[in-house]
């Protein structure tokens, strides 16, 4: 029967070659995933987030929800005038770049609209992540420590209802209000939750998951400190409702008589930056108290794949030193002493960053919840039309920022991480800027010089075209392998000569054929072998060089197409977001046929036949399986250098040194059938 074989390829050394390449890669891979292993932070005891029910909104009409009523003051009347707005009240601040909406209750955003951005819905983006806040609290919000705690005498699930129930009362506001469950036996119980108040003592909640049972222990409170949560249900009176245009300032106070509080805002016509100031007292002496970004943002369910959770970040400018922390890795209420040039949290789009006033005596908590968002993600991939089974757990951080003065002083930046955008805000050292917050993983030096590259053609070249940036990464691919053609030919030079002496390390393991693999005269075989190719002018990693400049450029094109902005949303052609999969799989299929056709033409002398024909099929199996989910940025990177790879190799074929290595192929071919059928 006849057999499928490329006459350009043949046995010998350059297995050594492609295997030490394959061993490169999985080395890497194999590396990172070390890597990251060792560096993962035991698991918290963060209980994970559902929200199940519908929460009261900042508009509701409840009182402060708190776990213990604070002790009332020493005087009977109070000492400072009461100052509470009678209802909910609304105020808009608009400049060309977002709209604010702030509500009186806890004087916090409830909308945080980039007009320049779309949701997959087409409408103007909102930061604002709904699903966390309800729970999690508001942007803006106040965020303290003193948190109230009553112990837990049993729990039981039927149904997906689950039943608890206090060792002690629990105070009326609680109902409808979101708490946080913890320490019970079985953990499927922990987490945060909105409540119904079903007696003085028990209470109830919704659990989509999770088998009937019963359990018992642990404890029940708030997710906020009590001062936190006050202030967060507190109708504060505004200084203007209706509509505010950006520059503007717009000031909230309010006071029970006890505790005082005032927040101020103030708003820049022309960029992502505000300013706040924050002061909370009881009794004349300062509270502390923290300006939070509590609960990650809006895009974050539209990404598909999880990543934007997966490549969520706090960040932060300490002592001189910029820290990145992934997502999964943030602890929850952990506090830090400053100083801080800036701190704040993002995700890969978007950021929400402060820049305190006095980075000397700024103070950071970090924030992290577990949110099941099984329902509310875009899912990708195969069953993605399928009702979810179980609960899907992704951490939603988020930081606090105060003061250890007292009141708070400081700047937000909340806006895109477009590289020139960041680089436009200092903090309050001018040399330190938010630039490191646009993270590019480990691929980090290489993926950051690649976007600057396909950012200037982008720029200066393909700007007005349909489809830009697309063509931008065409454009790209082209200049990577006109650069890289000098290395192939190289490649192919140290072919031809590897070629010219394959009859000759032939003999020599012909020699050493009946030896043993163990045997020590196996050293002297590839001693002999060694000296033949250095003799003649043979470097047996000559045919490595592309692959390794080659390898580490698609690393750093795949870590670096999910984190950039500039490709959010971005089309070309038929395909609708360079950061989603193709739809149609176009891409994925012409990859994995142009990369069958590139093994095929590339003369590789050296490799064992049967090794051969695996790899010829296992690696575009790889790339396709690779790239059937993940971005289409990335597959049209490699489709367009595989079709540019199989023209420099037809061109290549058809020189002086392409013509000699077909020939020596096709003698070799001959003596070895030839031999075949001497031994019939």
């Amino acid at each position: 029967m006849a057999e499928f074989s490329n006459p350009n390829q043949q046995g010998g050394q350059d297995g050594q070659t492609l295997m030490t390449v394959m061993i490169v890669v999985v080395a890497i891979i194999l590396g990172l995933q070390f890597y990251r292993s060792k560096t993962a932070p035991p698991p918290t005891s963060t209980p994970p987030i559902t929200a199940q029910q519908t929460p009261s909104q900042p508009g509701s009409a409840s009182a402060p929800a708190t776990m213990a009523t604070p002790p009332p003051a020493a005087t009977a009347a109070p000492t400072v005038p009461t100052v509470q707005a009678a209802a909910e009240q609304t105020t808009v601040v608009e400049n060309d770049l977002y709209r604010i909406t702030f509500t009186n209750r806890g004087a916090q955003v409830t909308s945080w609209v980039l007009k320049q951005f779309k949701d997959l819905g087409g409408q103007p983006l909102d930061l604002v992540h709904a699903q966390a806040a309800k729970l999690a609290g508001y942007p803006l919000s106040l965020y303290s420590n003193d948190v109230s705690k009553v112990s837990i005498s049993s729990v039981s699930r039927n149904g997906g209802m689950v039943t608890l129930v206090t060792s002690g009362n629990l105070p009326v506001e609680i109902n409808g209000r979101a708490v946080c469950i913890s320490g019970v036996s079985d953990s499927s119980y922990n987490g945060s939750y909105v409540v119904k108040l079903t007696a003085p003592n028990s209470l109830t909640y919704k659990q989509d998951y999770g088998d009937n049972g019963n359990s018992s222990g642990g404890t029940l409170s708030t997710v906020n400190g009590s001062t936190g949560e006050a202030l967060s249900q507190a109708l504060f009176v505004p200084s203007a409702t209706g509509q505010l245009a950006a520059p503007a300032s717009l000031t909230f106070k309010y006071s029970n008589g006890d505790l005082q509080a005032t927040k101020t805002f103030t708003f820049d016509a022309k960029t992502y930056v505000l300013h706040a100031e924050v002061s909370v007292t009881r009794a004349g002496v300062p509270v502390p108290v923290q300006l939070s970004w509590p609960g990650g943002f809006g895009d974050q369910n539209e990404t598909p794949n999880r990543t934007a959770y997966v490549n969520s970040q706090f960040d932060d400018y300490r002592n001189g030193s910029f820290d990145h922390t992934d997502g999964e890795k943030v602890g929850a209420s952990q506090a830090q002493i400053g100083p801080f040039d800036f701190a704040g949290v993002a995700d890969p789009f978007f950021a929400a960053v402060f820049l305190p006033d006095t980075p000397s005596s700024a103070t950071i908590t970090t924030l992290r919840n577990d949110l099941d968002v099984s329902k509310t993600i875009k899912r990708v991939g195969y069953g993605s039309d399928s009702p979810p089974t179980k609960a899907l757990m992704e951490p939603v951080v988020g930081a606090a920022l105060g003061d250890s003065s007292g009141p708070i002083q400081t700047r937000i930046f909340v806006g895109p991480k477009f590289i020139n955008v960041l680089k436009s805000v200092h903090a309050v050292d001018s040399k330190v800027s938010l630039e490191p917050v646009l993270e590019f993983g480990f691929w980090g030096p290489i993926a950051k010089y690649l976007f600057l590259s396909l950012q200037a053609i982008h720029t200066y070249i393909t700007v007005n075209w349909p489809g830009s940036w697309g063509w931008a990464i065409v454009i790209l691919t082209v200049f990577i392998n006109i650069l890289m053609l000098p290395f192939k030919v190289k490649m192919m030079h140290s072919a031809l000569k590897m070629q010219r002496i394959q009859p000759q390390m032939d003999a020599i393991k012909e020699r050493y054929k009946k030896y043993k693999v163990t045997d020590p005269k196996r050293s002297e075989m590839n001693a002999e072998i060694m000296q033949l190719q250095k003799d003649n002018g043979v470097n047996m990693f000559g045919g490595c060089i592309p692959s390794l400049i080659t390898f580490p450029l698609l690393f750093a094109f795949f870590t670096m197409i999910p984190r950039v902005i500039d490709l959010r949303q971005a089309h070309w052609l038929w395909l609708p977001d360079l950061q989603a999969p193709d739809p149609y799989h176009i891409l994925p299929i012409l990859m994995f046929v142009s990369m069958f056709v590139v093994q095929y033409y590339t003369p590789s002398p050296g490799i064992d036949p049967a090794q051969q024909k695996m790899m010829m099929f296992m690696m575009p199996a790889f790339s396709l399986f690779w790239t059937w989910t993940y971005s289409s940025g990335l597959a049209l990177y490699w489709s367009v250098g595989n079709l540019i790879g199989i023209a420099q190799q037809a061109v290549m074929n058809r020189t002086s040194l392409g013509r000699e290595m077909r020939e020596i192929a096709a003698k070799r071919a001959r003596r070895k059938a030839t031999t075949i059928q001497g031994r019939k």
